[in-house]
């Protein structure tokens, strides 16, 4: 006896006609529907005119189902601004060529940022210091700026933002503007916060890991005082003068 199986339901949801880029504003041209077998997922979107309109605050690929949770909300419209959460900020700094067109920061990965330069009231001789100022802060978006150099000529600047909170942003601009930055790429799973010693240029000549230590102070001992020898005087009085005469005494003798 042969049994059919019974038919699997299938729910229509709004999925992506094409890659869609983060900041975009989702237009009807953008979407398309999918078939979904079983109960589809929490956040999927039924109607396209519930996703037309909003911002795309992740890398949305042909055919994904689209979800709320990667949209912003409603009325906000597109762009970075409105993939930044409450209480965060987005702040932009410049990198090295190598850095923005190897592709070493993308949208989603997760960096530490480094600051090197001559610590303020350093000791003469100290040198660039490298300290981590930042850990596990993640990339919102990696792309090309036009900016001015000194003589107000045009030209291309990598840029990378930085998700932060307000505190963290200002950390980062006291430091781009004083020192030099680099971001150096983490694993997205390794979340670790953990204390970083800076390292002192001259640790790479002496091995040492971490700051170099103080020069020990030398401590130079006074030399003990000479035993001092007792003495003791005889007053000699002859008639009308008077004389006195010291002599030493023996140690330990009275």
């Amino acid at each position: 006896m042969i049994v059919a199986a019974k038919p699997v339901a299938t729910t229509s949801v709004v999925a992506a006609a094409a890659d869609i880029k983060l900041g975009t504003v989702l237009a009807k041209s953008d979407l398309t529907t999918t078939q979904i077998a079983g109960t589809p997922p929490k956040e999927a979107i039924l109607k396209p005119e519930d996703a037309i309109g909003r911002g795309v605050i992740a890398n949305i690929y042909q055919g994904e189902p689209i979800l709320s949770s990667r949209l912003a909300p409603t009325g906000s419209g597109g762009g970075l601004a409105a993939t930044i959460p409450d209480g965060m900020r987005a702040c932009a700094i410049k990198v090295d060529d190598v850095v923005g067109v190897a592709g070493f920061v993308t949208p989603g990965m997760r960096v530490d940022v480094l600051a090197s330069g001559i610590p303020p009231n350093a000791e003469p001789g100290t040198g660039q210091v490298t300290k981590t100022i930042l850990q596990n802060i993640e990339v919102l978006s990696a792309g090309t700026d036009i900016q001015k150099d000194a003589e107000g000529k045009p030209q291309q600047v990598q840029v990378v933002n930085l998700l932060v909170t307000p505190e963290q942003a200002q950390m980062v601009s006291l430091a781009a503007n004083q020192l030099k930055i680099q971001l150096v790429l983490r694993n997205p799973l390794d979340t670790k916060v953990q204390p970083v010693n800076g390292t002192p240029i001259l640790s790479l000549f002496t091995g040492q890991n971490g700051p170099t230590p103080a020069p020990k102070k030398v401590v130079v001992k006074a030399a003990a005082p000479k035993p001092v020898t007792p003495t003791y005087s005889i007053q000699v009085i002859n008639g009308s003068s008077t004389t006195e005469q010291k002599f030493n005494t023996p140690e330990g003798q009275h």
